[in-house]
């Protein structure tokens, strides 16, 4: 597990370098770039629309329409800052349209939790647990905390994917981590932290 957690974060820094070469060729129509950029972002995107709609099909419906739309996109993205936070509001955007066309008609997690108790629990159940607790969450709150954990995008990054101040993303941050521990406790699983990366050590 702990070789994958460096693997994960591994792969969350090269996400964030500016990818100008492979952002121009694909501005200038090579196919195999586009196929380059899908490769190199859907496993981000995906896991964002996971998190948030909760459903396997609807996110990978969501994840192609948010690479597709972040591909005709391009020439307005800023080459002098992050892809990142630019490419998770396009994704954001389009999983919050999804959730509002949801209701007008659990799945596994990397969130950090360390369980405390004289019963071990089992690491699986813990994850459907947090996952079932991330549905229970205000909208804006799960955003905040997936983009914050799962993402590792910084607060002032998600402040602006989010178009609210940072002093707003601390606090959503801090009550989804709230919310989440009571709802955990009344399943009878302790957890007392969420650790954040070191990238993100901000919100503490």
């Amino acid at each position: 597990m702990a070789s994958s957690a460096r693997q994960q974060a591994a792969e969350n820094l090269a996400d964030h370098e500016a990818p100008v070469e492979l952002v121009n060729r694909c501005l200038e129509g090579d196919e195999s770039a586009w196929r380059e950029f899908v490769d190199r972002y859907e496993r981000s995107v995906f896991g964002l629309c996971l998190r948030m709609l909760g459903h396997r099909q609807d996110a990978e419906d969501i994840a192609q329409d948010s690479l597709v739309r972040a591909i005709r996109n391009l020439h307005t993205w800023d080459h002098t800052r992050s892809i990142m936070p630019w490419l998770m509001t396009i994704t954001a955007n389009r999983c919050r349209t999804a959730i509002q066309r949801r209701r007008k008609g659990p799945t596994a997690t990397d969130f950090p939790i360390e369980p405390t108790g004289e019963h071990p629990v089992d690491t699986d159940d813990i994850a459907e647990e947090v996952s079932l607790a991330l549905q229970c969450l205000r909208d804006e709150y799960r955003e905040c905390f997936i983009l914050f954990y799962q993402q590792e995008l910084g607060c002032a990054e998600i402040s602006e994917i989010m178009e609210c101040p940072v002093g707003t993303v601390k606090t959503w941050l801090h009550r989804a981590r709230h919310e989440l521990a009571e709802h955990l406790s009344r399943r009878g699983i302790s957890a007392d932290r969420f650790t954040p990366s070191p990238v993100t050590g901000e919100a503490d």
